[in-house]
């Protein structure tokens, strides 16, 4: 049992690491992405993409059993669903959105092209997973 156990920290250990990294590099993103030289575009879009493939991540952290391509339409649904609560305005949601956390978090504006960066992220931490697994057991 404690084999198991061990096995099964390890994806987990792995997953927890990565959405840390994942968070450094669109923390980096947003605060030097310009001062290095970076397009609007890049680091706009760049920030999402990243939350994305956090959300992927996240989600594989919490069921590491399930499949990569379920997994994958699991994030891609809670990060459409954050998207569009973007819609939703109530004071006390609106008051949370201007906070550098709740921007981060949730956002402000509802953009389609969030939802479109957002699956380029979830689609690249889901391919990026697939080719790991493929170079370890090869």
């Amino acid at each position: 049992m404690h084999a198991a156990a061990s096995t099964n920290a390890r994806p987990r250990l792995r997953y927890f690491l990565s959405i840390l990294s994942v968070i450094a590099a669109g923390l980096a993103l947003r605060r030097f992405g310009y001062g290095v030289g970076l397009p609007f575009f890049a680091v706009k879009y760049g920030g999402s993409v990243l939350w994305g493939a956090m959300i992927y991540l996240i989600c594989r952290l919490a069921a590491p059993r399930v499949r990569p391509h379920i997994t994958a339409l699991a994030a891609m649904s809670a990060a459409a669903a954050v998207e569009f609560s973007r819609l939703y305005h109530t004071p006390a949601l609106d008051a949370f959105r201007v906070t550098t956390a709740g921007a981060l978090l949730l956002g402000r504006v509802f953009s389609v092209w969030n939802i479109v960066a957002y699956a380029a992220g979830i689609s690249a931490a889901c391919l990026l997973g697939a080719l790991r697994k493929r170079r370890s057991l090869g």
